[in-house]
């Protein structure tokens, strides 16, 4: 069985606490220290007050559920100790010279980084633009105006550019757009708008190359205790930890 350091210990950190995986949740870390306090009691894990004495635990996996902050932070550390890393905030990912840092830091120590495919689908097939490469990646995002602190009276272009502009001006907001990017092997161009009349997060993907067209869309409900995250984004890290020592691997 896979045990699990947990890095965060909000809503992504409950919903993967409350689930009954292939894996067990061992040690918790959070900032604030009562929050991963209360998620030990539930997960029988046990709970860290400093990151030093969390990452010296026995264990085999870092899930990250915190912020992009805490990834530039803490992910070297986290490969120094040998340990593989699930990164939910890739927006951290977005600085190449930082990226090269944690690819490096993995294959230096034979470790492994996973990205989860998060709130979009697709991302297995849209790896073949690392092979043929595509002539055109886009990803036009709507969100409420509220989600981004944002006022707005009707449907409003807020961000046009590349996805590594985009994450530098909502870091909590378009992960999305870094994982499309990475998987593509370029990166996207972004579209952000605001609607007040959507109730749900829309992300729309469009992409041509050798292989034809596509278009993907996804209307995601937010996560039962917390409107900001997707919902879809917390359940795809629980199917990757449960696939990720699967014997049979299902897709690209």
């Amino acid at each position: 069985m896979i045990t699990i350091g947990l890095l965060g210990c909000g809503n992504v950190g409950h919903i993967i606490g409350n689930y009954q995986g292939t894996w067990k949740i061992v040690a918790l870390y959070d900032r604030i220290p009562e929050k991963a306090e209360e998620l030990a009691r539930l997960t029988g894990g046990r709970a860290y007050e400093d990151f030093e004495s969390f990452i010296e635990a026995d264990f085999d996996l870092v899930v990250e559920a915190a912020s992009v902050k805490a990834v530039h932070a803490y992910a070297d550390a986290i490969l120094r100790h040998r340990k593989d890393l699930v990164i939910m905030s890739v927006g951290a990912l977005a600085d190449p010279s930082f990226r090269e840092e944690v690819v490096s830091a993995a294959g230096t120590r034979g470790k492994r980084v996973y990205i989860p495919s998060g709130a979009i689908c697709g991302l297995d097939n849209l790896k073949v633009g690392q092979i043929s490469p595509l002539t055109r990646l886009l990803l036009r995002t709507t969100k409420s105006p509220a989600s981004l602190g944002i006022a707005a009276t009707e449907r409003t272009l807020v961000f046009q550019g590349k996805a590594n502009e985009c994450i530098k001006e909502f870091p909590r907001n378009v992960n999305v757009s870094v994982a499309l990017s990475l998987a593509c092997g370029r990166d996207a161009d972004v579209e952000l708008f605001v609607d007040p009349d959507v109730e749900r997060n829309v992300h729309e993907i469009f992409a041509e190359g050798a292989f034809g067209d596509l278009y993907i869309r996804v209307s995601n409900l937010p996560s039962p205790d917390n409107p900001a995250t997707s919902y879809l984004a917390a359940l795809s890290i629980l199917s990757l930890l449960n696939h990720i020592d699967d014997p049979l691997v299902v897709g690209t």
